[in-house]
């Protein structure tokens, strides 16, 4: 058996780094229906003297988090799920939350008291 040396050391260690260790199967947006079991539940509250609102969506709007919408008083706020079950809004982007209504809890928190602007359809 060959001595190892520097040069097949090294080669191995990038075969391997570049190699997947794990395949993960990934979820598809198309995979989630709004009323999959691990659908989150509707809400309806006032949280901090706005009324914030969240249930399952179909048809026009922003709902990339699998068919379900929020709004801060009336307007739609644009959220989105992470592939690791997180949420994110167009308002707090870089903070992901565990649920729907935590996202519109850090949207208004975000908003300190100014008025949501609706998101243009694009």
């Amino acid at each position: 058996m060959p001595e190892l040396s520097r040069r097949r050391a090294l080669t191995a260690a990038a075969a391997v780094a570049g190699a997947p260790l794990v395949a993960v199967p990934t979820a598809r947006a198309a995979d989630h229906h709004h009323d999959s079991p691990g659908s989150p539940a509707p809400f309806d509250e006032v949280y901090r003297g706005r009324r914030i609102q969240g249930r399952s969506a179909t048809g026009s709007g922003h709902h990339h988090g699998g068919g379900y919408a929020v709004y801060v008083d009336g307007v739609e706020l644009h959220v989105m799920r992470n592939a690791d079950g997180s949420w994110i809004s167009v308002v707090s982007h870089y903070d992901p939350v565990p649920t729907p209504r935590a996202a519109a809890r850090a949207a208004v928190d975000e908003l300190q008291g100014a008025r949501l602007v609706p998101f243009p359809a694009g």
